[in-house]
């Protein structure tokens, strides 16, 4: 294309901000520009991401300080949880947009802003975007895009709070690979490797992110029990929700609130009639694609929910772009991968 976006991510030298240098090399109507890193600047994109050295457009990308910054259509905030307040007021002078993908402008209660995101405190407001759950196509210059864990929980539950198909309490499981933790994590390989542990039992940042999501789109508001666990994979996020049916709700009403939720969205797939193991959403079918599986069991008046998706991905850079694509009109798809990478 002719006149491509002129993008800038901001703090790119992350898995985050790598995968969407990778996703937006190939991007058929985006350009990467700028790459922001304080740490690195001066440096080759592929000498931070070895992955990428081969791809021939990144030979002339290097990293720079974020102040450095000049005009873009788009800069990706994609920097540590209570830096990007700092930044953008700068940001915002040089950006006609602004997707930020960490969690610093998710949340709207006040109480929950202090206890889990004290940083943006006064900042201004930025508008929530899950491309397949909200209402409208955001209009502002200010968008967040949810959490991994976050949208895999919506992905899962959506259906069932929005037909008020389940009692109010849930229970959700959530699992991650290491790469969620972020580049800077600080669990060893040796003690990860092999293993399968509790991350956190109560109090992970993204319950109040989905609660509050869940009654932004439904009007409902469970009562959710949210565990997390680490994964000994380096992508992907299981997600597992657990609920009650109302009396009358029948496997045959589950179904079709699925399959209603999700027609005509691209990248959730609906795992119809799952009777095998390998049937329903596992992290083989998605990671290295933009796509969330989701799939529903019910015996009786259990329901079980499951979603899959790459949290590089579906649940971060991908859906970033995403994003991109629907606020200037393009293909929502135009540059992201649907298909998985295995083994």
């Amino acid at each position: 294309m002719a006149d491509k976006l002129r993008v800038a991510v901001i703090g790119g030298s992350g898995y985050t901000g790598g995968e969407l240098i990778r996703l937006l090399l190939d991007h058929p109507a985006a350009e990467p520009v700028f790459l922001s890193s304080e740490r690195h600047a001066g440096t080759n994109v592929g000498a931070v991401h070895p992955w990428l050295r081969n791809h021939p457009g990144a030979g002339g990308l290097k990293f720079a300080e974020a102040a450095t910054l000049g005009e873009v259509d788009v800069a990706f905030g994609c920097l540590p949880t209570g830096v990007l307040p700092g930044l953008l007021p700068s940001i915002l002078d040089r950006a006609k947009l602004v997707l930020n993908v960490a969690g610093d402008f998710r949340l709207t209660d006040d109480d929950e802003i202090r206890a889990h995101y004290p940083a943006s405190i006064g900042s201004p407001e930025f508008e929530y975007f899950v491309p397949e759950l909200s209402p409208a196509v955001p209009e502002g210059r200010l968008v967040n895009l949810p959490g991994c864990m976050a949208v895999a929980s919506l992905y899962a539950l959506y259906p069932l709070i929005a037909g008020d198909l389940a009692e109010p309490r849930l229970v959700v499981d959530a699992k991650t690979g290491s790469t969620g933790g972020g580049r800077g994590g600080g669990e060893h390989p040796a003690e990860r490797a092999g293993n399968f542990r509790v991350h956190k039992p109560h109090g992970h940042r993204h319950l109040p992110e989905i609660t509050q999501a869940l009654r932004s789109f439904t009007g409902a508001t469970p009562e959710i029990q949210f565990s997390t666990h680490s994964l000994d994979v380096p992508r992907g996020i299981l997600v597992t929700g657990y609920a009650r049916l109302r009396e009358e709700v029948t496997a045959l009403d589950v179904k079709r609130a699925y399959a209603r939720a999700y027609v005509g969205k691209p990248f959730v797939r609906v795992r119809t009639a799952p009777k095998a193991p390998q049937d329903y959403p596992m992290l083989k079918a998605v990671v290295g694609s933009n796509v969330a599986e989701v799939a529903v069991s019910v015996k009786g008046r259990e329901a079980v929910a499951v979603a899959a998706i790459d949290n590089l991905v579906k649940g971060a850079a991908g859906q970033a772009i995403q994003a991109m694509n629907l606020l200037h009109g393009l293909d929502e798809g135009l540059g992201l991968p649907r298909t998985a990478v295995a083994p």
